[in-house]
């Protein structure tokens, strides 16, 4: 057992989770500020071009990235590609800043390997974070995942992507359109063919006018079921979008190892982790098949072990993401997914 497992996860799970995010976030922004620090570049980096995937139109020197949601204000990519990501999503960013839901809205099921989280689009707004891309080095990819605030009622929301879109443009090499965040409410309406044809309609017109190109992804729920996932290939081949992350955190409940009445006490919100894992690939190979390969997929969803990322990769994802297995598994985990994935199947 490593020494992450060992000590220091059981002392950071005495602490709420949000708390610690935000202890980690600070210690690690005062580190990477000291000379020595350079060291963690070298130790948790996998430098092999036969890790290397060209997606997107863009060249990724590892294909496991960090998932958004950890860096939701663009205030540690740089900081977390220390660890070895390929790339980092940030966000979701929306035009206003707003503070999320009530707190606590953060919660670990460790006996599942699992969270579940309802903290609502929580962020400094899309402003800020462009303040912090600023500085972002060239040689690491950035997504920007986007969303609409949540008191923008559904048959506006697509005034408030187009305002991250237009705003964002310069400063990330992809999007992410997220519409499907449970935590945000009806914001999954909006994966209704309908509107959410209007909204990847209303993103791709702007994209005509801005140089260079950046690829539109859509970001899903694993909770749709096939008729509804075959309406979004749809809208995805009407309009042009580049690609699908797959998938969200789930509603779902079902295989929790805890009782009933604990789930109910902790409430709404999304799981990830470990219970998503079958999920999540099983969308992932779905839209793979119905598209012949055709479509890059990132996967993401349950990714706890490095046969979980293989098994993402073998359904049909391009690229990877992790958030909770970095959590449960500490700093090393994605050295370790790198490692692994040369040696399988590069």
């Amino acid at each position: 057992m490593s020494l992450y497992k060992a000590i220091i996860r059981p002392i950071l799970f005495q602490f709420q989770p949000e708390t610690i995010h935000h202890l980690i976030s600070k210690t690690l922004s005062v580190f990477f500020k000291l000379p020595f620090s350079k060291v963690f570049f070298r130790l948790y980096n996998v430098h092999r071009p036969s890790i290397e995937r060209e997606v997107l139109g863009l060249t990724f020197k590892s294909p496991v990235g960090l998932a958004a949601g950890f860096d939701k204000d663009a205030h540690l990519y740089h900081d977390f590609s220390a660890f070895g990501f390929g790339f980092i999503e940030i966000g979701t960013v929306t035009p206003l800043p707003q503070p999320g839901n009530p707190k606590p809205r953060s919660f670990r099921l460790p006996k599942d390997k699992a969270l579940i989280n309802r903290m609502g689009f929580n962020n400094l707004g899309v402003d800020e974070a462009i303040l912090k891309l600023k500085k972002r080095p060239t040689d690491l990819i950035i997504g920007g995942n986007i969303g609409k605030n949540t008191a923008t009622p559904n048959e506006l929301a697509l005034n408030d992507y187009a305002v991250c879109f237009k705003k964002l443009y310069p400063w990330v090499d992809y999007f992410v359109i997220n519409v499907s965040c449970p935590n945000i409410g009806n914001l999954a309406k909006l994966q209704n063919k309908d509107e959410l044809a209007a909204i990847m309609e209303k993103i791709t017109a702007i994209r005509k006018k801005k140089s260079p190109y950046r690829p539109v992804l859509i970001k899903i729920s694993p909770d749709l079921n096939a008729r509804q996932i075959d309406e979004v290939l749809e809208i995805i081949d009407n309009t042009g979008i580049d690609g699908v992350v797959a998938t969200n955190t789930t509603i779902s409940r079902e295989g929790l190892s805890y009782d009933k009445d604990e789930i109910e006490r902790i409430g709404n919100g999304g799981l990830s982790g470990a219970p998503l894992t079958k999920r999540s690939t099983e969308v992932i190979k779905y839209i793979h098949e119905k598209t012949g390969g055709k479509l890059p997929i990132i996967g993401v969803g349950g990714i706890m072990t490095a046969q979980d990322a293989l098994d993402k990769i073998n359904a049909g994802a391009a690229l990877i993401q992790v958030y909770t297995g970095f959590i449960y598994e500490g700093p090393d985990f994605v050295r370790q997914l790198n490692k692994f994935l040369s040696k399988e199947i590069y």
